[in-house]
């Protein structure tokens, strides 16, 4: 058995980015085309802003860190899934349906990209197969895109991420609806019997060198108090790929722990 996994670029188009097609980095474990029988759970990882996803690959080196935990068995074989999620390097569209024709980014990550990966790979073609993280803005869109679709992935996870939408940005239009719908702070009430129904786990992280701190506890006070399945830490270092790096072999366990409950 291979064991190193494989990276392959495909692209997704979706009528809620106006049929624009758009790169998917696909990561496939060790032994994928080995066990031809075998199915895998998926984890689906966010870039920041500005982002590209294959620096989820090349300076996270999440391929590497798959392929070390597999060989010593701490994690399972998961195929990871890593999409762009922008018209370009420098627009931030937060990974949310945004107020303009063709920006339901959101409804391109949910719908498109899942649909398209379980059509095209032997995954584990529900929820309790699924884990969503990101870094930064990434981490906002994982806990965001989530909860407003709870059931579809079991497992979110937020690497320096916030939990309010920024009042001043022109995706939300600054409507307050909009802005209080795309806080995960302010929305996850809404969907907490579903998240302890279905036994959704969100596993975030923050540092003392973060601006988005007070929103990270405030976030993991909400959790507690609404008994959704969590765990928050304050990890060393600041807002920077060192951080994201150093932290995602941690990352990846919690997904793949959180799978094997689902």
């Amino acid at each position: 058995m291979k064991t190193q996994g494989t990276a392959q670029t495909i692209e997704v188009s979706s009528p809620a980015i106006g049929g624009r097609r758009q790169q998917v980095i696909v990561f496939l474990p060790p032994g994928y085309s080995s066990h031809p029988a075998r199915r895998y759970p998926v984890f689906y990882l966010l870039h920041g802003s500005p982002g590209l996803p294959n620096a989820l690959l090349l300076t996270v080196k999440a391929g590497v860190v798959e392929d070390e935990l597999v060989a010593k068995r701490r994690i399972r074989p998961m195929i990871l899934v890593m999409p762009f999620g922008s018209s370009s390097r420098f627009t931030d569209t937060e990974w949310a349906n945004g107020v303009r024709p063709h920006s339901g980014w959101e409804t391109f990550l949910a719908r498109g990209v899942v649909r398209a990966i379980d059509r095209r790979y032997r995954t584990i073609r529900s929820g309790a197969g699924r884990a969503l993280a990101g870094l930064s803005e990434g981490g906002y869109g994982s806990l965001n895109v989530g909860l407003h679709h709870p059931g579809e992935f079991h497992v979110l996870e937020s690497w320096s991420g916030y939990q309010l939408a920024d009042p001043i940005l022109s995706v939300f239009g600054g409507n307050r609806g909009r802005l209080d719908y795309n806080s995960p702070r302010d929305y996850v009430g809404r969907v907490a019997p579903r998240l302890r129904r279905e036994g959704t786990y969100v596993w975030f992280y923050s540092s003392r060198g973060d601006r988005a701190l007070a929103q990270n506890i405030a976030f993991a006070q909400e959790l507690s108090r609404l008994g959704v399945r969590h765990r928050f830490a304050i990890v060393p270092g600041g807002h920077n790929w060192r951080a994201w790096r150093e932290n995602f072999p941690q990352a990846i366990l919690a997904a793949s722990r959180g799978l094997r409950r689902g």
